[in-house]
């Protein structure tokens, strides 16, 4: 991919919402930087790779250049504003808060604002960037209090990008739901993103893992450490004769009301359906356990940034095992 060049223009109208992409005017020089931007809702096509103005560090903030991405659910569900309440947030006939895409992301350092203490020029780090989006870009700012932390030093730029959203998911709701060692857990939809982390957290926390998924991903799910596994296109998990401590919905297709009958009295089921607050210390922890071999991420494929678009509609189509990357510059 072409890299950030200069352009002599006297204003930049930045088509981007999501984060500072200031004008750098000296003598009338403009930064730019490859990103794929959404200027109305809809399928795929609607992405387009453009040159836009290279954001620029505020004084608490990091500059970082993108090596790897990924593509999930909520940025096909943003670029499509589907559920209708995406409209509200984003705008509600044409996306105006947020232009680039891309809820996670891993690069390298390339600035930081001089009030910037935990970070240096050179780090390669990962990060979650939340409703600021941002990385489907050569260049993303975030704070250096965001959820941000050095790359895992056993893991690709884009093995380490499609960990941040799945893997911070998947342990928000395992911590709400009790979890502890010896408990048993069902986890529902085990073979995506989310799911692929849940299976491996559930196990690291020390309890017995039944996975819930289709037939075609029993061997994958047994691989990341699944103790049992239904294979709902054969048998009606509901109809299992056993109590769980935890049911964990990691797609948001069950009701808690079908669950509940496999709860023991003091169960609790979760559901993605519901809001995860990851943090800074989440996303460090995450990062000691892969570096201890104790959790990975399973990546179905890798597209190019400028084959965003089939990546979305890969995606799209509810097929993907764990996660989908996308590489924005070479390693």
């Amino acid at each position: 991919m072409q890299h950030s060049k200069t352009k002599n223009l006297r204003f930049d109208f930045s088509t981007s919402g999501n984060t500072n992409y200031a004008t750098r005017i000296n003598h009338h020089e403009t930064t730019y930087m490859k990103a794929v931007i959404y200027e109305r809702y809809g399928s795929a096509d609607v992405l387009t790779l453009q040159d836009i103005a290279k954001p620029v560090p505020k004084n608490d903030e990091v500059l970082i250049r993108i090596h790897a991405t990924s593509v999930t659910p909520g940025d096909w569900r943003m670029r499509k504003a589907d559920p209708f309440l995406a409209r509200l947030f984003n705008g509600l006939f044409k996306p105006k808060r947020v232009k680039v895409l891309g809820f996670e992301l891993a690069g390298v350092i390339e600035e930081v604002g001089k009030d910037v203490k935990s970070f240096k020029p050179g780090d390669a780090v990962f990060a979650f960037c939340g409703l600021r989006f941002g990385g489907y870009a050569e260049y993303q700012c975030l704070r250096e209090s965001a959820v941000i932390a050095l790359k895992p030093t056993n893991m690709t730029f884009e093995q380490a990008a499609t960990v941040p959203l799945g893997s911070l998911t998947a342990l928000s709701f395992l911590r709400r739901g009790k979890i502890a060692a010896g408990q048993k857990v069902l986890i529902y939809g085990a073979s995506g993103s989310v799911g692929t982390f849940a299976v491996q957290l559930a196990k690291h926390f020390g309890t017995e893992v039944t996975t819930v998924c289709s037939t075609s991903n029993i061997d994958l799910v047994k691989s990341l450490g699944a103790d049992k596994t239904v294979d709902y296109l054969k048998e009606d998990f509901t109809a299992l004769d056993v109590k769980f401590d935890i049911i964990f919905d990691a797609v948001g297709k069950t009701k808690k009301a079908i669950a509940q009958k496999l709860l023991k009295p003091n169960g609790r089921y979760v559901s993605v359906n519901g809001q995860a607050k990851p943090t800074k210390q989440d996303l460090t922890f995450i990062k000691e356990l892969i570096e201890a071999d104790k959790l990975t991420s399973v990546i179905d494929r890798t597209y190019s940034l400028d084959d965003i678009q089939n990546a979305h509609r890969y995606v799209e189509q509810f097929r993907k095992r764990g996660n989908v990357s996308v590489r924005v510059a070479t390693e």
